[in-house]
């Protein structure tokens, strides 16, 4: 019994923090309509940064500074918004499928040089020597776990609550009406450009922060965490959740998630010793068929996106 609690806290710990990142993308495409193809990217600049800024001295590669957790984290939230803001600067005049192009390779590029610089991040050996917050008083057990998820889950909170103050904003109104029709936006005197730049480094700092307590949740990170797979799996959580809907994208990532931790478990659990072999793929395939069976069926999500009409807006 202990063992499936342990175990369902784990879930619930990896699960949350996703959530945090496909709330971040849906930022992106759910309310500014902006295709991201990059987002382990981001993900990874917050894992990194994170660890680099956070850990002690190790042999081999940048870090050992040590700082305390709070601004490690920060740090990591920062290099992911810098990061973001120079790739905005870049490639947000594409469009769509350009820019979801534009992105992956951006995406492809970081795993790339963290795989290979090795006096950056350790190259395929990843980062290393990171002290998890509170480990000494804690430990390394089921406690800990237990006390990680529960700050967890209360970041997912205020990323939640923060979202959802933004979208019934009139920021969060006018990122919409972006999303809509730019030009009619523009001829209204507004800087979609601008707007775009701001809304993209904001889910890419989220996506950061989602990073940051993944790599100190593991407290190690490698390019094996920063593969193109977890791009999938973070955006078929958002459709199959429903774009532009907060809640949506959170129920998303737990169904999503359990479908992927159920289905590695029963495949090699059930399937013929030759197939578990290729479990990896077939969860690929399977993820593929998802995101494509959602699109076809119900391609606004399980739980569509809510317009929120203002107190002000409403007829009398």
């Amino acid at each position: 019994m202990i063992g499936v609690i342990s175990y369902l806290v784990f879930f619930a710990t990896v699960a949350s923090i996703l959530a945090i990142a496909v709330l971040g993308l849906n930022l992106h495409w759910g309310n500014t309509g902006l295709f991201n193809g990059g987002v382990v990217a981001f993900f990874g600049a917050g894992a990194y940064g994170t660890l680099i800024l956070g850990g002690t001295p190790q042999e081999g590669h940048l870090g050992g500074f040590g700082l305390f957790y709070p601004l490690a984290l920060l740090g990591g939230m920062a290099s992911a918004g810098i990061l973001a803001w120079i790739v905005g600067i870049l490639t947000l005049r594409l469009r769509h499928d350009y820019l979801a192009i534009a992105t992956f390779g951006v995406a492809v590029a970081f795993e790339n040089l963290m795989r290979n610089a090795e006096w950056l991040a350790g190259g395929a050996k990843g980062v290393r020597g990171f002290e998890r917050p509170l480990r000494e008083a804690l430990g390394d057990g089921f406690l800990y776990n237990l006390g990680f998820f529960a700050v967890t889950a209360l970041i997912l909170l205020a990323v939640y609550v923060f979202l959802e103050r933004l979208v019934r904003s009139p920021f969060g109104r006018l990122l919409r009406a972006i999303r809509e029709d730019e030009e009619a936006a523009r001829s209204l005197g507004k800087r979609p450009a601008r707007i775009r730049l701001t809304a993209f480094i904001t889910g890419s700092v989220i996506m950061g922060l989602a990073g940051g307590l993944y790599g100190t949740f593991y407290a190690f990170v490698s390019p094996q965490d920063i593969l193109p797979t977890l791009t999938f799996q973070i955006w078929a959580m958002l459709i199959v959740g429903g774009a532009g809907n907060n809640l949506g994208a959170i129920l998303g990532t737990f169904l999503i998630w359990g479908a992927w931790t159920g289905s590695g478990w029963a495949l090699s659990r059930f399937a013929p010793i030759e197939a578990q072999l290729y479990t990896g793929s077939i969860q690929f395939v399977l993820i593929g068929a998802v995101i494509v069976g959602m699109l076809l069926w119900r391609p606004q999500g399980l739980f569509p996106e809510r317009l929120v009409v203002s107190q002000s807006e409403k007829p009398a």
